[in-house]
Formats: structure tokens, sequence, C-alpha cells
């Protein structure tokens, strides 16, 4: 039985269903180098596949034949098709992660967020999703997708999560202290807001997060007294 025979149906209900994240093997040297080519090249093999023909019509043995892995290998790696053809935003959201944990002790937390999505952004080493090939028409698809949607928005929840415990810590504060958590939602919404319009629209990605984190600077320091239509 897999883990979604237990998950409710329906058009909304899907959407919360979890989705398994399975961990990387733990090898050393070689081998570790070879696990990562291995799973890069499924999680591209998926993207391919379908950006292209749509994730009903792409089967797993498809993707690994694709990757040119047995089905058994994929299996080590991935526990779903979704999981696999978005592996590479899993892996944003460590990248903004562990910027995040890098920022400069003294910068206030919300700064620090904006740094570690702007870190991520610049990074050219790692290039993020406006500078590798594929991933808009992925995130398009992902908003049309029901069960990419869900799986997608699992994987965003547990980055934000790893957000708060991150900023807690630089706070000082208990995980389950409110304004960590508060600092996240608010800064992860500006990239989303950004990345939306990114999508569907002409502007470059760094320029509208830019923007998205501008518009938030500007309303924390409205009084909420002034927060209506004028």
């Amino acid at each position: 039985m897999s883990h979604r025979d237990n998950c409710p149906t329906g058009t909304f209900q899907q959407y919360a269903c979890p989705v398994s994240v399975r961990p990387e093997p733990v090898v050393d040297g070689r081998r570790q180098r070879k696990t990562l080519r291995t799973r890069e090249a499924l999680a591209s093999a998926a993207v391919e596949l379908v950006v292209a023909r749509g994730l009903r019509a792409v089967t797993v043995e498809e993707i690994a034949d694709r990757a040119d892995v047995t089905r058994r290998t994929f299996s080590r790696y991935f526990a779903s098709k979704e999981t696999a053809v978005l592996d590479g935003v899993r892996a944003d959201g460590d990248r903004i992660n562990a910027a995040l944990r890098a920022r400069p002790a003294d910068e206030d937390p919300v700064t620090a967020y904006r740094a570690a999505v702007r870190d991520w952004l610049d990074d050219e080493g790692e290039p993020a999703w406006h500078r590798r090939p594929g991933v808009r028409d992925l995130l398009r698809l992902t908003e049309r997708e029901p069960t990419l949607f869900g799986a997608h928005h699992h994987l965003r929840a547990l980055a934000e999560a790893e957000s708060v415990r991150v900023l807690a810590e630089r706070m000082g504060v208990p995980e389950d202290d409110l304004r960590p958590a508060v600092v996240v939602g608010a800064g992860a919404g500006a990239l989303v807001a950004a990345t939306r319009l990114w999508l569907f629209g002409d502007e470059e990605l760094p320029v509208l997060v830019d923007r998205a984190f501008d518009a938030l600077a500007g309303a924390l320091a409205i009084p909420t007294t002034q927060w209506s239509a004028p």
C-alpha cells in the first residue's frame, strides 16, 4: 500500500496529503559523487518528461529508463514521481536555509531572510530558478497539476519549518516562539508572490523579489490604523 492510499480524496483534500521525501543515501568520496549524479539524473529526467507530457502521462519506469537506471534504483532515491520532479525545488529550499545560517549574526531576522534569498538568487555555482532551463515551465505546471501542487506545498512547508528553526536559534528563542514563524511566513510569502508574478509575467525574478521585500518593508512601517483604502 502506498502512502497515498490513506489520503483523503477530493479537489482540495488531496493538497494536504503528505509527500514522503527520501533522505539521500549517506556515502563518502567517489560513491558520494556517483550518488549525487544519479539523483540529479533522475530528477532531470523527471522534469524533462513531466514538463513535456504532464505528470499523469509519465511513469516511474520511463523516468528510470531516461536516467539509464533501474526502477529499483529510482525507489532508493525517491518515493514518487512528484518528489523526483520537484527534487531541484527541494534543494533550493535547502540552499536558502544554508544561506540563512551563514548570514552575519548581527543582522535582524527580516534582513537576514531577505539577504539569504538574494544569496540564493545570485549564486552562479548553483543557479536559481530564473537561470535553470525548464524550471519556469515546471512551476507553471505545478500550479495546474493537483498532485504536484500538493507536493510542492509540502516541500515548501518543510523548508519554512527549517527556516523557523534557524531564525529561532539566531534570535535565542524557543522554536515555538511566534516571532521567527511570523518573519518566515512574511518572507516566504514575499518570495511566493514574486514567483507567481514571474511565472506569468515578463519581469525578471530577482527584480520582483526585491520589489516584494520592499513592499513588505513598507507595509511593516505603516501603522495598522492606516491599513485601509484611501
